[in-house]
């Protein structure tokens, strides 16, 4: 294991750049989770403050998938930095739009839903961007180290994000802060624009009937497989979300602390593997991402019979599992497709899994009050061990191209 690949990497400017700017704007990120939250329940008419608050949190995600499909004929084609670079504009902009309307006492719900909503309707194109700039600068050595540390800024991100939100806010209005996260999109749009990028003069121009759709490309990269299995997963772990809670404060009888500490140390672990992947350098496989979801899988089991603490240990042992996922997923991606290609690629496939976990979180709660907290953890764990059972059987490698691609079990022969 060597630290060769990330030096190698860094040494180039455009990748110094990029990756500043993403994790910069990661932390941005981190912090809103509280943050829109919070301005959320501040804004939310009388009376209706739990809805108000999952419209909002919905409203500065989902719109994402509506982008994609609506506005792949007009973005399909464009450079990836133009993508960063509309996504941060769009960011920056309704973000910004909402703190002026927060300092002059005119943000009204429907207002900031709207603003919400407008800021993320480029995410799936934004995202499809910065993967495919990050494989532009990595390079085929170099992608997946790029790719693991734009995840572990967002894993950091997660643990630091939060806390220093709630620190602040204890201490400033909510708006300066969702102005601190339009600033970051900003910074990375800034940093995105000082990245010039030259495609590759021996890359194929992608034909004219796959560029039809990026949902087309998926099948003809023989991704599908992928992004079933990635949907699934995402799908799966969604009731830990709403399980995790309720095991910490019915179950255990145990106060916020202990919540905080179980998901710090899924942070950590998530944290530390992700980044001694990309130290390895060595391409995504079938074999590694199955094992992962068995892993993640097997590490929730526990949650059903073992005292609180195996089961934090266990947890911690999640997210090391857990937290490659990410980059690897992605670099498959980038290894099969097309710089071309790429951006449709990536924003179909953000648009297919953006729905995935908030599924499994609308599941997970009726699931909760019916098995209880820790059954649900478990049951989640045990259908993710399943799910990479069966994946290993259908999810096959093409014999014509060696891409690993989903097959019915019947056809495997």
């Amino acid at each position: 294991m060597s630290a060769r690949g990330y030096r190698v990497l860094l040494r180039d400017p455009r990748a110094g750049r990029l990756l500043s700017g993403l994790g910069v704007c990661s932390l941005g990120d981190g912090m809103s989770t509280v943050t829109i939250a919070w301005l959320a329940v501040r804004t939310a008419p009388s009376g209706q403050v739990g809805l108000f608050v999952g419209l909002a949190v919905s409203a500065y995600a989902l719109p994402g998938a509506v982008g994609a499909l609506v506005l792949g004929s007009y973005l399909r084609h464009r450079a990836a930095r133009s993508l960063v670079l509309a996504n941060c504009l769009l960011r920056a902009g309704f973000l910004g739009a909402v703190v002026v309307l927060v300092v002059i006492g005119a943000l009204s719900p429907v207002a900031y839903i709207a603003l919400l909503a407008g800021s993320s309707l480029l995410t799936s194109w934004g995202s499809a961007g910065q993967y495919t700039m990050l494989a532009q600068v990595g390079g085929e050595n170099g992608r997946l180290a790029a790719n693991s540390l734009a995840s572990a800024q967002v894993s950091l991100a997660t643990i630091v994000g939060p806390a220093i939100a709630g620190l602040l806010l204890a201490r400033t209005a909510p708006a300066w802060l969702l102005a601190v996260d339009a600033a970051t999109f900003a910074f990375l749009g800034a940093q995105a624009w000082r990245t010039r990028i030259d495609r590759p003069a021996n890359e194929r121009s992608v034909d004219g009937g796959a560029a039809e759709s990026g949902f087309r490309l998926l099948r003809r990269n023989d991704l599908l497989g992928l992004i079933a299995l990635t949907w699934l997963f995402f799908f799966l772990y969604g009731p830990v979300e709403d399980a995790l809670p309720v095991y910490v404060g019915h179950d255990l009888h145990a106060d916020a602390a202990l919540l905080g500490a179980y998901w710090a140390s899924f942070g950590v672990g998530a944290l530390i593997s992700t980044l001694l992947v990309g130290a390895l350098g060595r391409p995504a496989s079938r074999r590694v991402i199955l094992a992962i979801v068995l892993g993640w899988g097997a590490c929730l089991v526990p949650f059903a019979f073992a005292p609180a603490a195996v089961t934090l240990v266990c947890f911690a042992l999640g997210g090391l599992v857990y937290g490659p996922f990410i980059p690897l997923t992605y670099a498959l991606f980038q290894a099969i497709t097309t710089t071309a290609n790429l951006p449709s690629v990536l924003a179909a496939r953000n648009a297919m899994l953006v729905f995935a976990a908030p599924l499994g979180m609308a599941l997970g709660g009726p699931v909760v009050a019916g098995l209880g907290a820790g059954r649900t953890l478990a049951a989640s764990g045990a259908a993710t061990v399943l799910l990479a059972a069966v994946a290993t059987v259908c999810w096959r490698p093409s014999p014509r191209s060696g891409v690993a691609r989903w097959r019915p079990v019947l056809d495997a022969r």
